[in-house]
């Protein structure tokens, strides 16, 4: 993994890839009309050029960021910011938006859940032109393979719309993926609260806190999307405007995963303090139990003491039925007590 702080002091737009992921590199082009489409993938970099001018929607999908070259090659190409370029290969950026006068510049995550592992967050650039939309990705294997269908089976109307649908698709795919998540977190928390209630052990509090980490993950990758498609929602730009209504969908989507993820995280809070609550319960009942064993045996005690004394003159000591008497007292005296704590419910 690269050292995050080795670009300190460089000149803005410096490109420093910041990612651990050494994938192949690969550039995915998708070319499509309402009545062509073309996917292939190219062999090389420059192969993607001539699409910006080409009168089709192209989507180019660009898979491992650690070649860099090949990154400022498209950037020249497209006339992209270095800034852009930048933020591209620093791939632990907050998810934003930035308008420029030919394109849009998004910033995304997309995330993996695992039972074991929890939560994994991708991030995954796209920039959105007049006819193009480029998604930039770590590795591969993505959340995309649903839109590649639609798009190769002309289903929907994707493929009779321009790049700003194909922006939309994009976004909505990874929300939906998000619902997939919460889903999956959702039945997490229902098994833990069986545990909790009924065997709760020091594995329980290992198995909330992890729940809490990946709830403030995905929080961390919702919040933001939320300030993203309010902004292209109510934007008026001529890239998006067509799909205003679609954006709107999908930011009333982020909503409800947002309502869904605080929810979740007070549940994971709440059993937390159920754990504790039975944990401390427990604790007393034990307490309780010693309590009342100590508390039987005291008088008993009192007695073995005062009999184990050696005092020459205790005319008990000579009397032939002392010490029977002496052991039913002290069996008195401890099953009165029992009898006396179970009528006060003490037991």
């Amino acid at each position: 993994m690269e050292d995050n702080f080795t670009n300190i002091g460089a000149l803005p737009g410096t490109l420093v890839y910041t990612g651990d992921k050494r994938e192949d590199f690969a550039v995915w082009v998708i070319d499509y009309n309402i009545d062509e489409y073309k996917e292939t993938e190219l062999k090389s970099v420059e192969e993607c050029f001539p699409f910006k001018d080409s009168p089709t929607v192209t989507w180019i999908d660009i898979v491992g960021l650690h070649k860099i070259e090949a990154i400022e090659k498209i950037g020249k190409h497209y006339n992209l910011h270095p800034l852009i370029l930048e933020d591209i290969l620093n791939v632990k950026q907050r998810p934003k938006i930035e308008y420029f006068d030919d394109y849009i510049f998004i910033v995304l995550k997309t995330l993996t859940y695992d039972e074991f592992s929890g939560i994994e967050a991708e991030q995954v650039s796209i920039i959105v032109g007049k006819n193009f939309v480029f998604t930039f990705q770590e590795r591969k294997g993505d959340v995309f393979e649903p839109i590649r269908a639609r798009i190769r089976h002309n289903k929907g109307v994707i493929r009779e719309n321009g790049a700003d649908y194909l922006l939309y698709a994009l976004i909505d795919v990874i929300v939906d993926n998000y619902f997939v998540i919460l889903e999956k977190l959702g039945e997490e928390i229902e098994d833990l609260e069986e545990e909790v209630i009924s065997d709760s052990s020091p594995a329980t509090v290992q198995a909330i806190h992890r729940l809490k980490r990946n709830l403030i993950e995905l929080r961390k990758s919702v919040w933001p999307l939320r300030e993203i498609l309010n902004t292209l929602s109510k934007d008026e730009s001529r890239l998006v405007k067509k799909t205003l209504i679609y954006l709107r969908d999908v930011y009333d989507h982020t909503i409800q995963i947002i309502d869904t993820v605080e929810i979740f995280r007070d549940m994971v809070s709440g059993l937390l303090d159920v754990y504790l609550s039975s944990t401390s319960n427990k604790m007393n009942e034990i307490m309780k139990v010693l309590t009342i064993i100590a508390t039987i045996f005291i008088p008993l005690t009192f007695l073995a003491g005062i009999y184990g004394m050696n005092f020459r003159y205790m005319p008990e000591l000579e009397w032939r039925l002392g010490y029977p008497l002496v052991l039913g007292v002290m069996l008195g005296i401890g099953i009165g007590m029992v009898i006396y704590f179970k009528r006060k419910k003490w037991m």
